[in-house]
């Protein structure tokens, strides 16, 4: 592990850049203030980067938006690398027919029905259509009355054996510099323990999320993983993940992880980056501004 302040001494190294969304390019204030010259940056070089998300709160073309009204109008929709696109491919393999009852906002239901499946949010289930849902997909934490929601997929899932797809395995995110707030993944383990059954999850650390990009990669030009470098603000999803898979990893001090934490956490986890920044910002003299 590393210690590197300077961002750009990093990716100079390699010719793929996996970002993380939340944390990394953006808070909950906007984005990361000077995350526009590291893509101006990156442009320049020719290097080629992905965003690679937990977020299936909106489709990959709205996400792109997002940082369209933000000001950041280099990401596009192609660059975006969803859990919820593995989700898609899932229930487009598995399930036939039916309902897929959500719990999410209405945009976050795109990634069904983009697998040409009927939606049903979990407020809608009722006795009339309970035996048509043949699966649920837990995507986003909002859009839905928590109490009343929360209990009725509990009851879904004691009374139908259908399978329960977990879009985002995110736990918690900063609502603050010093708040977070529970995430869906952290919903979907609550409920998991309650019923006793386990759940198939999509996103980082799994290594699909990885092998998902990366064939995407491979499909146009050769690239070995030793060209690639994550970089994530989660010791326990974008670290771990790109670990597991074989990437290089920089831990970015802007997000889920505080500079005064850092080290004790890896330490208590053991999940150790290749490198560590305190943001994925390069300055302005690599720009020659």
């Amino acid at each position: 592990m590393k210690r590197i302040e300077d961002f750009k001494s990093i990716i100079d190294r390699y010719e793929v850049i996996f970002f993380d969304a939340f944390g990394v390019l953006k808070t909950h204030t906007g984005l990361v203030p000077g995350i526009e010259r590291t893509f101006a940056y990156l442009e320049a070089q020719n290097k080629e980067y992905y965003i690679v998300t937990n977020d299936a709160s909106r489709s990959p073309a709205q996400l792109a938006q997002s940082y369209h009204n933000k000001g950041l109008n280099v990401v596009t929709a192609d660059r975006i690398i969803s859990s919820g696109q593995l989700t898609k491919d899932y229930l487009e393999l598995k399930v036939e027919g039916g309902y897929v009852a959500y719990l999410g906002t209405t945009e976050s239901a795109h990634y069904i029905e983009s697998a040409g499946l009927k939606t049903l949010p979990v407020s809608d289930i009722n006795s009339s259509n309970i035996d048509q849902v043949n699966a649920l997909v837990f995507m986003d934490d909002e859009g839905f009355n928590w109490f009343e929601d929360i209990n009725k997929t509990v009851n879904l899932l004691r009374k139908r054996t259908i399978p329960a797809i977990v879009a985002n395995t995110d736990y918690a995110y900063p609502v603050s510099n010093h708040d977070v707030s529970i995430a869906i993944g952290g919903l979907a383990q609550m409920i998991e323990t309650i019923i006793g059954k386990k759940f198939i999850r999509f996103g980082k650390p799994d290594s699909q999320m990885f092998m998902f990009v990366y064939d995407l990669i491979r499909e146009y030009r050769p690239i070995n993983k030793k060209e690639i470098v994550m970089v994530g603000d989660t010791l326990q999803t974008d670290i771990m993940g790109g670990n597991k898979f074989g990437l290089d990893t920089v831990l970015v001090l802007s997000g889920n992880t505080l500079p005064q934490d850092a080290d004790n956490r890896i330490q208590a986890t053991g999940i150790v980056p290749t490198y560590i920044c305190e943001h994925a910002v390069i300055g302005p003299q690599a720009l020659n501004l």
